[in-house]
């Protein structure tokens, strides 16, 4: 990766990282994460890479969770522009076990009442999250503990490989009528599978070939070797009195058995940097190969949501605390609609998404800024806080 340049050279306040440096480095000295590393650029050049706790080395490989959604969407959208696939396509016309699905109406998780769905899920829903597929974990509702019953929640047991797992997901009923509300869910998981039936080759074969490969991504992977495992940052889970315990080294396919396309990644800090500024072109990569078509990519950072309104409006239920007035959600991103009714320092248009050990991104076309901070605490509760501060100190130290 190249060498940090002077922020003053390219309109960011040196202040304003160092305060933002200071507030990032309470969360490890008051001993609610284990560490971090922190990089942002500007006008494609980093501009200021930092860490705390941990080394401050580009090769240390995180486990990126749900991070790994805008890459998997992103794998989508290259088959879609080779008309592989339109976006209002049932699903269906690609995966047959979704024909004929039911909607939960009442009842409990061992009887519970369903109905016919009105339409299809078409394969936008599974990118916007709005399939009515849901992940088994975050809802105290009737379906979510269907899928706990039946083996099906996240994470998902060992045993069953992505396409058996996307049969099982399609034999439960959905939370409501697709692309009528948004719940996060299983859905970029199906997506991945969408991606094996029409590419013919696995997930993982796909991203390698068609994303990390052009992109240079050397590092991110559902398998690491064993030099790879050497550099796996620890992860840890706070205990009852929130003392940060680590834990085992396993991957998400290690445990689970299946290509997680919506959170089985593994990446460094040097790949996704490289993801991002693809983002930033407009779907260029830095070695000047075209991954996507500028416009897809405004597709995908547009809001998605039914009827336009934010994710206070449309979501069933969000995972992460937080505020969601003013932002949408877009084809594997969240988008910022309203900075004033967020009470967010940012412009409109930045987007970006998290991970479940507290791996966040964003990404502010406008203003050609970029940041990533990554660092290994299962649950994260403090990621929505720690984004807001991202965005919060950035923009404020913008000199143009």
């Amino acid at each position: 990766m190249q060498t940090a340049v002077n922020p003053a050279s390219h309109g960011l306040a040196p202040s304003s990282l160092t305060t933002l440096d200071e507030r990032l480095r309470e969360y490890v000295d008051n001993g609610v994460l284990p560490g971090w590393q922190l990089l942002v650029s500007r006008h494609g050049q980093v501009v200021h890479r930092r860490s705390h706790g941990l080394d401050n080395r580009d090769d240390m490989i995180f486990r990126i969770y749900s991070m790994t959604k805008p890459i998997t969407s992103v794998a989508a959208m290259i088959l879609h522009e080779e008309g592989r696939f339109d976006l209002a396509d049932p699903l269906e016309r690609h995966l047959p076990a979704f024909h004929d699905m039911r909607i939960f109406t009442g009842g409990d998780a061992d009887a519970p009442e369903t109905e016919s769905a009105r339409g299809s899920i078409q394969v936008r829903h599974l990118l916007q999250h709005t399939s009515g597929l849901s992940y088994g974990a975050f809802l105290d509702h009737p379906l979510d503990g269907m899928y706990r019953a039946r083996g099906l929640g996240s994470p998902q047991p060992a045993g069953r490989d992505l396409a058996e797992l996307t049969d099982a997901w399609a034999g439960l009923p959905l939370l409501f009528e697709p692309g009528t509300r948004w719940n996060y869910s299983v859905s970029t998981d199906v997506l991945g599978r969408l991606i094996e039936v029409v590419s013919g080759q696995d997930l993982d074969a796909f991203l390698a070939e068609r994303v990390f490969a052009p992109l240079g991504m050397t590092d991110t992977t559902f398998t690491p070797t064993t030099a790879q495992r050497a550099r796996l940052a620890r992860l840890y889970t706070p205990d009852e009195t929130g003392y940060l315990v680590e834990q085992t080294g396993e991957t998400v396919l290690e445990s689970s058995g299946f290509l997680c396309g919506g959170g089985g990644l593994l990446s460094t800090m040097a790949d996704y940097h490289r993801f991002t500024q693809m983002l930033l072109r407009g779907g260029d990569t830095l070695d000047g190969v075209r991954l996507l078509d500028r416009r897809t990519v405004s597709l995908m950072t547009a809001n998605h949501l039914p009827g336009g309104v934010d994710l206070a409006q449309a979501a069933v239920t969000i995972p992460e605390p937080g505020r969601y007035d003013g932002l949408g959600f877009g084809l594997g991103f969240s988008t910022d609609l309203d900075p004033i009714a967020r009470g967010v320092t940012c412009a409109p248009g930045q987007y970006g998404w998290s991970g479940a050990a507290g791996t966040t991104f964003l990404i502010d076309p406008r203003h050609h800024l970029t940041a990533i901070f990554l660092t290994q605490l299962l649950p994260s509760p403090h990621t929505a806080a720690i984004r807001t501060l991202l965005s919060h100190l950035l923009h404020a130290g913008l000199e143009d």
